[in-house]
């Protein structure tokens, strides 16, 4: 009869000790690849699309036209971003766009954070009175010809501050923010800086934002993109070109483009050769519109991801 092992070495084998190595089994590696082949589907399909739009920019318009363009460009020709980039009205509205988005961002900031922040405090008394008001705006609005009338009798109308001052505030964003202050920073930093004789506006300015990076990063760039691709603004509230953002501008380039097309082309390989330059300014104009955000987008990636995990966990 072989002799007990130590307990020790019965706990060293147990299933849950860390360092035991299981060893998978075929039935383990088939899921295991299935899995894989099926990321793997999911994320070609994302970003195939995506790839395509830039390896056609700048590919031969026939190419691209004919199928010729997949995986690689085709005959490399700037050609759609000619036609877009020598029309001085889309800098007038990268310009404008610029300032709408920097400032537009500031001033949603400024607002909802603090915000959020007066409706996570428990001893604020009319907080669940101020919710349900701010909720109650999420579900029901006055409609389009009301809000005109109401840009109108505030003087906003082909003004900058149409694009800032109504959207200045976004429920949403700050349900998230109030989330975020209350889950992720400890009442005992409150109780510690009221024992320092800090108000309310110190904890907030000097403990609060220091430790709320990452929501301050997610909130800043989900009102940048708004601001961003904001085009229905520009549209119903502006009338004069000079103040038109950049959204705009390119819908007008694209529009102008397809009408001399179609009031240009006098035989049918013509009107197949300005199809062709048609379709790669569309996709110059993607390019060119979205390029800002790509740039930007992986600096702040790490914040984001930590910020909306956040916002969704414990909210």
């Amino acid at each position: 009869m072989s002799p007990a092992r130590p307990a020790a070495a019965a706990i060293g084998d147990a299933p849950w000790n860390k360092h035991v190595q299981q060893t998978k089994t075929l039935g383990d590696w088939a899921v295991d690849v299935i899995i894989f082949l099926v990321l793997a589907l999911i994320v070609v399909l994302v970003l195939y699309p995506l790839w395509f739009v830039v390896i056609a920019s700048f590919s031969s318009p026939t190419a691209v036209s004919t199928g010729q363009v997949t995986l690689l460009p085709k005959g490399v020709s700037l050609e759609g971003y000619r036609k877009v980039l020598e029309d001085q009205r889309i800098w007038l509205g990268y310009r404008n766009t610029i300032v709408y988005t920097i400032l537009g961002t500031a001033v949603n900031l400024i607002v909802t954070i603090p915000s959020a922040f007066a409706l996570s405090r428990k001893e604020f008394k009319p907080r669940r009175v101020i919710m349900f008001l701010f909720t109650f705006t999420m579900f029901f609005s006055g409609g389009m010809i009301p809000s005109y009338l109401l840009m109108k009798s505030l003087n906003l109308l082909n003004s900058m501050w149409v694009f800032i001052l109504p959207g200045a505030f976004s429920v949403y964003n700050m349900i998230i923010a109030r989330s975020f202050f209350e889950s992720s920073i400890p009442e005992e930093l409150h109780d510690a800086a009221r024992v320092d004789g800090e108000s309310y506006f110190g904890f907030f300015f000097r403990i609060v934002i220091p430790l709320s990076g990452a929501i301050i990063a997610v909130i800043g760039l989900y009102y940048f993109v708004g601001h961003w691709n904001d085009y229905f603004t520009g549209l119903i509230y502006i009338r004069n070109q000079n103040q038109q953002p950049l959204q705009n501008v390119l819908q007008m380039i694209l529009l102008a483009n397809q009408a001399n097309q179609s009031g240009g082309a006098a035989t049918s390989m013509a009107t197949m050769t300005s199809q062709n330059f048609a379709d790669q300014i569309k996709f110059g104009i993607i390019i060119v519109s979205t390029l800002p955000l790509l740039v930007i987008y992986p600096f702040i990636q790490k914040y984001f991801n930590k910020g909306v995990m956040i916002g969704a966990i414990k909210g």
